[in-house]
């Protein structure tokens, strides 16, 4: 007597779901603290027939800062820089690692690597988001960083015979970018998002929109 349909359907169905369980789903870091997850202990039991686990550390750390509102700019940086502090410290249990650690990893940045400051800087913001937003842990006061030397310099500006000489001899979209940014201030971001309904002619106005939280106003000298 041959099986009918709906059995063999539900007999392959089986086979797949046993054999999805016997296979452990890797993740960024592997097991222990090698999961990323921060030292979360993994989700027991099953729930609507599957394994729920708990999200990834960095997938923690991306979901925090949109819903804080941060740019994708900044959270592409801070995931660079957890990720980094996490292999230098051979992906150990973030539970075990604290406030040495994290000043032994910004000295080595000035020391070792001889980044600028405003890059361990950007470094220590990171980990600081990490450890306070997403795993709710205060680190102690990092007093025994060795910060990266600020370089003296004098900032170099065009005078307006330089500037005109500058956008003579540009044309097309970079000429009205470089306008744009040279007469109305606007940061480069702010420019390449404006929209056409930014510029109004009329009042010799342009709206630069932060995102959706606030909007400023830049009158247009040109």
């Amino acid at each position: 007597m041959k099986p009918s349909y709906r059995s063999s359907v539900r007999s392959r169905v089986a086979a797949s779901d046993s054999a999805g369980n016997s296979t452990d789903s890797g993740s960024e870091f592997g097991p222990g603290h090698s999961d990323g997850r921060g030292g979360l202990p993994a989700a027991s039991g099953r729930a609507d027939g599957a394994t729920r686990k708990p999200p990834r550390l960095l997938d923690q750390v991306r979901a925090r800062m949109r819903r804080l509102g941060m740019a994708i700019r900044s959270e592409e940086a801070y995931v660079g820089w957890i990720r980094r502090f996490i292999l230098a410290n051979g992906k150990r249990h973030l539970k075990d690692m604290g406030g040495p650690e994290v000043e032994r990893f910004l000295s080595a940045l000035a020391v070792q690597g001889r980044v600028a400051a405003s890059t361990q800087n950007q470094a220590l913001s990171a980990l600081l988001f990490l450890y306070r937003e997403v795993l709710a842990v205060d680190l102690p006061w990092l007093d025994k960083v060795v910060r990266a030397k600020r370089p003296q310099r004098v900032p170099s500006v065009l005078s307006r015979e330089e500037v005109q000489r500058l956008l003579l001899a540009m044309e097309g979209r970079p000429w009205l970018l470089a306008s744009l940014l040279y007469g109305t201030g606007m940061r480069l971001m702010e420019c390449l998002r404006l929209r056409v309904k930014d510029v109004d002619f009329a009042r010799n106005e342009i709206t630069v929109r932060e995102y959706c939280r606030a909007r400023c106003w830049s009158r247009c000298n040109g």
